[in-house]
């Protein structure tokens, strides 16, 4: 885990996704709903962002972390006028349902619902996600911030809420709606001009891109400085949960590794030690093969090198690459 293998098919939707507009189904990805009236706070004691900033109709991406600042998720949540959404990863819907739970005390007005199964999830990936919209007749959101959203109607389905971001370090919108309304919406973005993305093109492209999976990248040997996840962190926001564990971090530079992208030779397997010379510095976390070769992420000691150095993953020839959707760079 996680390894991709793509087909003549999956290469497309990658090229497209990278020069024209994929669409993915991400209805597997789980839709939780923070409702009450101290939702807000709530969230914003229990993840890594600010969301005392944020009003309806915007969004931001936050992780969730452990006590000593593990990572649990990376989740992107939309603030509504009456609730906050958040998308999570599909294997992490449960255990962010039972987690936030346990930090609901009896006086806080705070309601936790797991809406998946009602609504779907779709996101529009590449360049020309912008055109698609406008051939919709709904380009009010072509140009806003990341996280901003909007309701329209793509007849006949009413209540699509889409949103600024991909998921991807890639431009694109996001699209929730009801579950009931999905073949008709789906129809649409195709005829607008997406190509279709698998869930193992839409793994292999996050894999390329570097953005981050539970599992994989993000378990309990990890923080969220060492993935690189800066933009979902508020270093001014006060106390949460982990949250003197990254000030700590961040304050002294104590950084000990990275998450990084490497260019590889030939296949390798997940899990193998990354290594300089005979020092092993770091260990691969995820692999796949495109039409491009061979890519893999994993973490690698800050001491040993960053972009450009040459590793050893298992015995085969490898070079660090830059991966977009994370950054190393102290802000």
């Amino acid at each position: 885990m996680p390894t991709s293998t793509i087909d003549d098919k999956d290469a497309a939707a990658i090229q497209a996704a990278r020069v024209g507009v994929a669409i993915c189904d991400r209805t597997a990805w789980g839709r939780i709903k923070v409702a009450g009236d101290d939702r807000l706070n709530f969230l914003h004691n229990q993840s890594t962002n600010n969301f005392q900033i944020l009003k309806p109709g915007q969004g931001c991406d936050t992780v969730f972390v452990t006590s000593t600042a593990r990572t649990i998720d990376l989740a992107t949540a939309y603030v509504r006028e009456d609730a906050v959404i958040l998308l999570v990863s599909p294997n992490r819907r449960q255990y962010l349902m039972e987690w936030l739970d346990k930090y609901i005390f009896y006086a806080d007005k705070v309601e936790l619902s797991d809406i998946t199964e009602y609504t779907n999830t779709f996101s529009l990936i590449g360049p020309g996600s912008d055109a698609v919209l406008e051939k919709l007749g709904i380009g009010e959101l072509i140009g806003q911030p990341y996280g901003n959203h909007q309701v329209y109607t793509i007849a006949p389905a009413e209540g699509v809420r889409i949103a600024v971001g991909s998921g991807l370090a890639a431009p694109g919108y996001t699209f929730t709606f009801p579950y009931t309304d999905k073949s008709s919406v789906w129809n649409k973005l195709l005829e607008a001009g997406a190509v279709e993305m698998s869930d193992r093109a839409w793994d292999a492209l996050r894999i390329l891109q570097g953005r981050p999976a539970p599992d994989a990248e993000l378990t309990d040997d990890y923080n969220p400085l060492e993935v690189g996840l800066w933009q979902t962190i508020s270093f001014t926001k006060g106390c949460y949960i982990g949250q003197e564990t990254i000030a700590r971090l961040n304050t002294y530079k104590g950084v000990k590794q990275h998450l990084l992208g490497i260019r590889l030779s030939a296949p390798v397997e997940v899990g193998s030690a990354i290594a300089v010379g005979d020092e092993k510095v770091g260990k691969l976390t995820s692999y796949t093969e495109t039409a491009d070769g061979y890519f893999g992420l994993g973490y690698i000691r800050t001491k040993a090198g960053g972009v450009g150095l040459k590793v050893k993953v298992g015995e085969t020839e490898g070079e660090v690459i830059e991966i977009p959707f994370v950054s190393h760079e102290y802000p």
